[in-house]
C-alpha cells in the first residue's frame, strides 16, 4: 500500500509530521481525525511510490506497446516538451492522464530512471523493447543537441509512415489473396474431379493427355509423394539463412544486399537518407562538433553496412578531411548529399544545407513509397494470370482433346 506524509495540528495548536501507510488519501485523513489530529498537508511519500511503481514494472515484466501506442506516447511527449515542459514534468503528467495501462507503464519507468539520473537513451531502453535500437539512438542525438522534441517528433511522423507503408502493403494484397486462394481451389477441384474423368475418357480411346495437362499432373504428382522432404528443405535452408545473417560477415552481406534489393532497397536507403540529413542538421545547428555529431550520427541506423560506412567517413573527416569529399572517397553516398554538404561548408551553413537536403529526402521517399505499393498489385495479378491461364489452358487442352477423339470414334 503505498506511503502518505502529513503535517497536522493537535489539539493544543502544535505541529506534528508523521507518515501513514494507507490505500487511500481519504483514509489517511479519517486516520488522522480518529487521532484527534488536524490535517494540514497529506501528500503521497514520492519515494516510496516510486519504489512502489519500480517494484511493479519489475514484477510485471517489459511493457510492449502496439504501434499506434508507440506513435501516440511519442508525440504527446514531443508536445509537452514543445509546450515547456521538462521531461521528467512531461512524464508525470503522461502517467496521470494516460488511459491505457500500458502506457502509465511506459511513462512511471521513464520517470523514475531519469529522476535517478539515467540519460533518456537508457531509461527508454529499459521502459520498454518497443523502443528499438533506432529509437533511442535518435533520442540520445537530441537529448545531446537540445533538439529532443523535433526528434520525436520526426520520430512519430517515421512512424506513422512505416504504419501506412504496411497498411496499403496489407491492402493491396487482399485482392491478389483472393485469386491465389481461388486458383488453389481451382487446382484442387481439376486434380480430384476433372483430371481422373478426363484421364479415364482419353485412355479408353486411346489418346494421350496433352503435354501441358501432363506436365500439371506430374507436377501435383512430384507434391503430394515428397511434400514432406520439401517442407523439410525449406525449413532448413531457412534456418541456415537466419544462422548466416546472425554472423558478422553474414549480417553485412544481409545488410547491403537489403539496400540493393528491387522496391524496397531504394525506401531503405532514401529513408536512411533523410534521417541522417535530419539529424545531422540539427546537432550541427544546435552546436554539436562534427565529429561528435557524426559518432551519434552512425548509430541512427540498424544497418551494419551503413554503420562501417559511417565510421570511415568519421577515419577520414578526424584526419582532417571535409565530410563532403569523405562521403565521395566511401562511395555508396548519392552525389546531391555530398554536394549540398560542400556548399553548406563552403557557407559556413552545413546544417541549413542538411536540412534542406532532408527534405529533399522526405519528398523523394514518400514518392518512392506510393510508387512501390501502386506497383504490388498489378506485379501479383500478372503472376496470378500466369498461373490461373496455364491451369485453364490445360483443363481445356484436355477436354478439347477427348471431344475431338470421341468424334473420330
Amino acid at each position: 500500500m503505498p506511503a502518505f506524509t502529513y503535517t497536522a495540528l493537535t489539539a493544543t495548536g502544535q505541529t506534528v509530521s508523521g507518515s501513514l501507510t494507507v490505500a487511500t488519501k481519504a483514509e489517511a485523513f479519517r486516520q488522522l481525525e480518529t487521532q484527534g489530529l488536524t490535517p494540514v498537508k497529506v501528500q503521497q511519500d514520492e519515494k516510496a511510490a516510486a519504489a512502489q511503481a519500480k517494484k511493479a514494472e519489475e514484477a510485471s515484466g517489459p511493457v510492449k506497446l502496439k504501434r499506434s501506442q508507440l506513435i501516440l506516447f511519442t508525440e504527446e511527449l514531443a508536445d509537452m516538451l514543445d509546450g515547456g515542459l521538462q521531461i521528467e514534468q512531461a512524464l508525470r503528467v503522461m502517467q496521470e492522464r494516460q488511459e491505457a495501462e500500458s502506457l502509465r507503464r511506459v511513462a512511471a519507468t521513464l520517470r523514475n530512471e531519469i529522476r535517478e539520473g539515467s540519460t533518456v537513451a537508457k531509461a527508454l531502453k529499459k521502459a520498454s523493447p518497443s523502443f528499438d535500437e533506432l529509437y533511442c539512438n535518435l533520442a540520445a542525438a537530441g537529448e545531446v543537441s537540445g533538439s529532443l522534441p523535433s526528434i520525436l517528433r520526426r520520430l512519430a511522423q517515421n512512424l506513422a509512415v512505416m504504419a501506412d507503408l504496411q497498411s496499403k502493403v496489407t491492402s493491396a494484397m487482399i485482392y491478389p489473396a483472393f485469386l491465389i486462394g481461388a486458383c488453389i481451389v481451382l487446382m484442387v477441384v481439376f486434380m480430384t474431379f476433372m483430371v481422373p474423368q478426363i484421364t479415364d475418357l482419353m485412355s479408353k480411346n486411346g489418346q494421350q493427355l496433352p503435354a501441358a495437362t501432363q506436365m500439371l499432373i506430374s507436377f501435383n504428382n512430384f507434391l503430394a509423394a515428397w511434400w514432406w522432404i520439401i517442407l523439410i528443405a525449406i525449413t532448413a535452408l531457412f534456418m541456415l539463412f537466419r544462422g548466416y545473417i546472425s554472423s558478422p560477415s553474414g549480417r553485412l552481406w544481409w545488410d547491403e544486399t537489403r539496400l540493393k534489393l528491387p522496391l524496397f532497397g531504394p525506401i531503405i536507403a532514401m529513408r536512411f537518407y533523410a534521417q541522417f540529413s535530419h539529424s545531422l542538421g540539427s546537432l550541427v545547428t544546435n552546436g554539436v562538433p562534427l565529429m561528435n555529431s557524426l559518432r551519434l550520427v552512425s548509430k541512427i541506423s540498424a544497418n551494419v553496412f551503413i554503420q562501417l560506412l559511417l565510421s570511415k567517413v568519421s577515419t577520414l573527416v578526424s584526419e582532417g578531411a571535409p565530410l563532403s569529399s569523405s562521403l565521395k572517397k566511401v562511395g555508396n553516398f548519392p552525389l546531391l548529399l555530398s554536394d549540398m554538404i560542400a556548399v553548406g561548408e563552403q557557407t559556413g551553413q552545413l546544417g541549413k544545407s542538411m536540412e534542406k537536403c532532408a527534405t529533399r529526402y522526405d519528398k523523394e521517399l514518400d514518392t518512392r513509397i506510393k510508387r512501390m505499393t501502386s506497383m504490388i498489385t498489378p506485379v501479383i495479378l500478372v503472376i496470378m494470370a500466369i498461373m490461373v491461364g496455364t491451369v485453364a489452358y490445360s483443363i481445356v487442352a484436355a477436354i478439347a482433346q477427348s471431344v475431338t477423339g470421341i468424334r473420330r470414334s
